[in-house]
Formats: C-alpha cells, sequence, structure tokens
C-alpha cells in the first residue's frame, strides 16, 4: 500500500510540475508499476491493459468522429450564423457563443468543439467591436459544461463509466453510465452556468485584447517592425536575402521585399536584392542602427499603419497556438525550419504575460503559447489545416466538405442512438461510426491518424493501471476511510459536497482524467463507509472533473483560448471561482434530487 501510495505521489507531482509531457509522465507512471510488481500487483499484462481498455478505444474513436464532422464545417457555419444574429451586442454574442459550444460539446467531443471556435469567436468578437477577452473564457467553459450532456460527451465521462463499470462486482449499485444517464443533471448544469456567464461572469473579465483588430499595438511591435530601402550603394545589391544579414551576429528577420508593385513573401530566402528593392525587418532599435551605419540602408516608414497588415489582405497576420500535441512542443523556429516549412515568419512569441520579440530563434516553443505570425492568405489557409496549430482567425475560403454535412451528422446521430437503444454498445457504435465516416468519404483513410489526439490516449492508457493499483493495494480504502471521518461532523450530502470540491481542485493540477481514475475509488470507499450510495458519489467526482474553471493548466480548452484572449493566470480564478461554488451547489443537490444518497 505504501508503495502504490509512494507512486500515486510521485504521479501527482510529475502531473503538477509537467517535467515531461503529461502523455509521457503517464507511461512513466505505467513503467514504474510494471518494474514493482511484487509490491504494486500489476504484471505487465495489466499495465498495458489500458491501450485496450474499453474507454481508450472509445475515446480514440470519438476524436476520429470528431474530426469527421469538422471536416465538414457545420459547426464553422453554426457558428457564422449565430455571429451574424449576435451582432455587435455582447449579450447576444455571449449567447451564440454558448449556444453553440454547450449543446455542440454533449454530441461530438468538446476540446475540437473549441478549437474550431476560437477563429470563428475571435472574428465576431472583433466584427462586432468587443474585446475576445470577453467571450473566450466563456467559449471554453460552455464546451466543458456542455460535455456534461451526454455520455460521450467528453473522455472523461468515459472513463468514469469504465471505472463505475469495473467497480460494479463489489458495489451493486454500481454501474457502467448509459447515454443519457444524467443529461437532466447536465441540463441544469448547463443552463445554470450559462445564465452565469450571461448576466455575470463577464463583468469579471477585463479587456485583455483591444476591440479593434491591432496586432502591431497588441504585442507591441512598433520598435519592432521597420521598412528600409536599399539604395544603389548599399553593399547588399546582387546579394541575396539569406546572405545580406548575418543571423549569428544581428537577431534580424527580413519578413518581405518589396520591389515596384511587387510584393514578395516566404521563401524569400534565396532572392537577390536589387537597389531600390524595400525591406521590411524585424528587429530591435539598436540592431536597426548597427545596420543602417554598415549596409547604407535607409528607413522609409514602419508598417504599424499599413493596410497591408490587417487581416485579409495578400499580406496577413495571424496569431497561432500551440495545443497539447503539437509536434512543435519543446522545439525551436530554427529545429523546424520554421519559415521555410511553412512559408511564414514568426514576428513575437505569447507566452502567458510574457512577450518574446528577441531571439526568436532560439525559443523553444511550449504548450499554450501563441505566436504573431505574418504570411500570405495561401500560407494561412495551410497552417488552418495543420493539426499542430490552432489559427485564432477564420480563412476567408476554408476548403470544408459541406456536401458530407447531411452524411456525418446521420453517422454521429446512429452512434448515439445504437447505445441509447441497447441496439449496440457504445463501443462497437462509435468503431462502426468510424469505418461510416472512411466508407461515406467524410474522412479520407489517410486522415483517421491525424485525427487522434494521441497525448489523450497515451494518458488514458498510462493512468489506468494506477487506479486499479490503488483499488488492490488498499490505498484506496485507507483514503475513503480517512476521508468518511468527516461524516462525523457532516451529512452525508456535506461529505458529497468535499468530494466534489476536492475533485475540482485535484483537476486544476494534474488531469481530468487522472483525476477521475484517483478519485472515484476513493469516493466509493468513502460512500461505502458512512452508508452512502456509491454511484451519487460517482457522478460527483465525474462533474467536478470537468469543472476546471480556476486556471487555464487543468483543462486544454482553457489553453486554446489563452493567448488569443490575452489573459493573465488570475483571469480564470476571477469568474471560475463563483461558478465553482454555484455548480458545486447546483450539482450537488441535484444529485441528491434525482438518485438520492
Amino acid at each position: 500500500m505504501l508503495v502504490v501510495l509512494g507512486v500515486v505521489l510521485f504521479a501527482l507531482v510529475l502531473f503538477t510540475t509537467e517535467v515531461l509531457p503529461i502523455d509521457v509522465s503517464a507511461i512513466l507512471v505505467m513503467v514504474t508499476l510494471m518494474v514493482l510488481e511484487p509490491w504494486t500487483g500489476v504484471s505487465p499484462a495489466e499495465g498495458i491493459s489500458g491501450f485496450a481498455n474499453e474507454a481508450t478505444i472509445t475515446v480514440l474513436a470519438m476524436l476520429i468522429l470528431s474530426a469527421g464532422v469538422s471536416r465538414t464545417g457545420v459547426v464553422q457555419m453554426l457558428g457564422a450564423r449565430m455571429a451574424a444574429f449576435a451582432g455587435g451586442d455582447l449579450r447576444k454574442q455571449l449567447l451564440a457563443t454558448i449556444g453553440v459550444a454547450g449543446p455542440a460539446s454533449g454530441f461530438v467531443n468538446n476540446t475540437p468543439v473549441v478549437a474550431i471556435l476560437v477563429p470563428v469567436i475571435t472574428d465576431l468578437a472583433h466584427e462586432g467591436n468587443t474585446s475576445p477577452s470577453k467571450l473566450l473564457i466563456p467559449l471554453s467553459f460552455a464546451s466543458m459544461l456542455g460535455g456534461m450532456l451526454t455520455l460521450i460527451g467528453t473522455s472523461t465521462n468515459l472513463l468514469a463509466s469504465n471505472v463505475a463499470g469495473r467497480l460494479g462486482d463489489e458495489y451493486p449499485t454500481l454501474h457502467s453510465f448509459s447515454m443519457f444517464e444524467f443529461t437532466h443533471l447536465g441540463a441544469i448544469v448547463l443552463v445554470t452556468g450559462s445564465l452565469y456567464l450571461l448576466f455575470v461572469g463577464h463583468r469579471l473579465l477585463p479587456e485583455r485584447v483591444p476591440p479593434e483588430e491591432d496586432y502591431v499595438g497588441e504585442y507591441e511591435m512598433d520598435e519592432y517592425l521597420t521598412d528600409v530601402a536599399v539604395p544603389e550603394a548599399s553593399p547588399l545589391v546582387g546579394s541575396t536575402v539569406e546572405e545580406a544579414v548575418d543571423t549569428e551576429q544581428y537577431d534580424v528577420d527580413v519578413l518581405q521585399l518589396v520591389r515596384g508593385e511587387s510584393t514578395f513573401l516566404e521563401p524569400i530566402r534565396q532572392k537577390t536584392i536589387r537597389a531600390g528593392d524595400v525591406l521590411r525587418l524585424r528587429t530591435d532599435r539598436g540592431t536597426l542602427a548597427e545596420l543602417l551605419s554598415v549596409d547604407e540602408l535607409r528607413i522609409v516608414g514602419t508598417p504599424a499603419a499599413d493596410e497591408e497588415l490587417e487581416p485579409g489582405d495578400e499580406t496577413t497576420l495571424v496569431e497561432i497556438v500551440i495545443p497539447r500535441d503539437s509536434t512543435l512542443v519543446g522545439e525551436t523556429l530554427e529545429t523546424t525550419s520554421f519559415r521555410e516549412r511553412y512559408d511564414a515568419s514568426v514576428l513575437a512569441f505569447r507566452r502567458g504575460r510574457q512577450l518574446i520579440r528577441d531571439r526568436l530563434e532560439a525559443v523553444r516553443m511550449g504548450v499554450g503559447d501563441t505566436l504573431l505570425v505574418q504570411a500570405s492568405v495561401d500560407s494561412i489557409d495551410r497552417l488552418s489545416t495543420n493539426p499542430d496549430f490552432i489559427v485564432a482567425h477564420q480563412v476567408p475560403d476554408p476548403n470544408y466538405r459541406t456536401e458530407k454535412i447531411p452524411a456525418a451528422l446521420a453517422i454521429v446521430a446512429g452512434v448515439v442512438a445504437m447505445p441509447a437503444l441497447n441496439v449496440l454498445p457504445i463501443l462497437v457504435s462509435a468503431l462502426a461510426g468510424v469505418v461510416a465516416m472512411v466508407v461515406t468519404g467524410v474522412l479520407h483513410p489517410g486522415e483517421l491518424y491525424e485525427s487522434v489526439e494521441w497525448s489523450v490516449i497515451f494518458l488514458l492508457a498510462g493512468v489506468i493501471p494506477l487506479g486499479v493499483a490503488l483499488e488492490r493495494s488498499g490505498g484506496a480504502e485507507l483514503i475513503g476511510e480517512a476521508v468518511a471521518t468527516s461524516a462525523d461532523f457532516l451529512p452525508a450530502i456535506g461529505v458529497l459536497w468535499v468530494f466534489y470540491i476536492a475533485t475540482g481542485l485535484v483537476t486544476e493540477v494534474i488531469s481530468n482524467n487522472a483525476s477521475v481514475v484517483l478519485m472515484i475509488p476513493v469516493a466509493v470507499e468513502a460512500a461505502s463507509r458512512i452508508g452512502a450510495d456509491p454511484f451519487a458519489f460517482v457522478l460527483a467526482v465525474t462533474f467536478a472533473a470537468s469543472t476546471s474553471f480556476l486556471g487555464p493548466v487543468g483543462y486544454q480548452t482553457n489553453l486554446f483560448v489563452y493567448g488569443p484572449g490575452g489573459y493573465r493566470f488570475t483571469d480564470y480564478a476571477r469568474i471560475g471561482a463563483p461558478l465553482q461554488v454555484l455548480l458545486s451547489v447546483v450539482t450537488v443537490l441535484g444529485i441528491a434530487a434525482f438518485w438520492g444518497l
């Protein structure tokens, strides 16, 4: 028991500090359990059983189905129609944001829903003269609340259902969730949270990003962008752009070359410089002064007010966000050959409140980093289809498979209906839906693999054996017994509320999936100790694990909106703490009313 509890503590440290990617940490925990088999009781076969677990495979299938729906553009189209309804009214904009994200997240995994809607909502805000900061956290929160409408809304629900089903042999009242097991409570939670966001929450959010879309001002780039002319006497004449500047000596990027009526963007490194050319440089004032004297260049202006920099023109500035499963995490612009690979130039990084505008080539990219990118419209179109990025601006001509919308919606409806009618288990119907997506052409075969968030799959596979070890060793029993002592001075509903709050706090520092695996066995044991219904405690933990409202780290959708909203860490707690308390009361009372204690 002590060894297993030590492994649990080790896992908590790994998940909290993120010294390793969270999925790698989960695999390390799995390996540790197998290496320590004499004490943990987890054999190699049991250690890797998470890869064949029903929850893991179902989540994998649901991620593919969600990708198929997003390829059709149906969510984007719905968002665009709601944006037209909203106009410049903040209340209507919030209603549109919540009205699309909440219900959609009940049937399509909420992570891709937010990824799809970030550019839609950002553009909605700017077109309606509203700060995106007022809408993006509500977007993330609404998706979490909507995920509690059905079994398939989040991976957390599927994992909790699996854990509850496994414990059913020991506790007769426990069972796997049905498709709409808790939909009535989920609807109450969604409505309650939505009303809070509509009438209270947005008032607690500051306008971190100005309503007008001015990336140059927002990233304080005025001092870093300059247009210089190349006179005939300049030693740069006749050299290529790559040869022109010694990047080892100078921190400078040549972003574009203007020659008469023509503008050349990436790739321009092999472009030969001629007299009269105008180069746009990203560099600081000190470096610029050196270049002006050494290369005899002449300043002709700054691009801060140029129309060319406004989105929609030939040269476009956009923000891109690095998601958790991006292959760029831990890499630099230099190691990834970013400019050559994507035909785009990075002007600045935003990491939380920190703006990075110097020595960009050497900056290691991290989860949640927001990059200010300049590129052609065609390049932005390509970036928007790349799973390594979330582009926080709608591309003008998205390549959606709109003709496949009826097929995609019919497939999702079938996947939901089969288990709801007890015709097929959710695992079988979800896998059948994947096959149907390919057969009908909604997804191409090669897109199946890029549709999966493999970090989520490895995380699930890694933490599942940790829950098994916690149960077998008696660790869950020990902790549950300790928590059950709170019943000496609290009624059962009070103990239930304690578990809800505890799970919500644990989710803020480790992943929501890991918190479910660790907390459900403890909650079930505590419930049995005080004579309460274990199923009620399972529901409390499941709902609480999807309420990561206090910071950007606990839930991936919060990271998606962190950069584009210009948020500070404390902004989440400012709006999220009252919501957490409100929903804890509503959820606990709802569980007591519908299922009893």
